[in-house]
């Protein structure tokens, strides 16, 4: 479980890099993504950072590309915001949450399930 100082950094993490891709990153294949969680080691060393395009999953390939290349430039970004002795290395890694949901609905609405037949008593 993690502590209170974990979740603190990692959800401070994650507002820095949603304002950074939201404002401050020209690459075009950044725009409209969602950091949509952030989670960090006990030693603050590595913070996993879980990322979507608001549902497009076409373009995973490009949006994984354009984020290792700003890798370096996110993290200098993040070590100017964040008040720590040294800044966690950020892994990027692709949220399918949205996408596992949206498949468990079609599953679940595709489904026929007749109606209970109701005897009287």
């Amino acid at each position: 479980m993690p502590s209170i100082k974990q979740d603190r950094v990692a959800e401070n993490i994650r507002m820095i890099l949603s304002e950074l891709l939201l404002r401050e990153v020209s690459d075009p294949r950044l725009h409209n993504i969602t950091v949509t969680d952030v989670t960090i080691d006990p030693e603050l060393m590595f913070a996993r950072v879980y990322i979507n395009a608001l549902g497009d999953e076409s373009r995973h390939d490009e949006v994984m590309a354009a984020l290792k290349k700003a890798k370096g430039f996110l993290r200098r970004e993040v070590a100017k915001r964040v008040h720590l002795r040294s800044v966690p290395d950020l892994g990027f890694f692709w949220d399918e949450t949205l996408e596992r949901a949206e498949r468990l609905n079609s599953l679940f609405s595709s489904l026929h399930i007749p109606p209970e037949d109701k005897k009287p008593g």
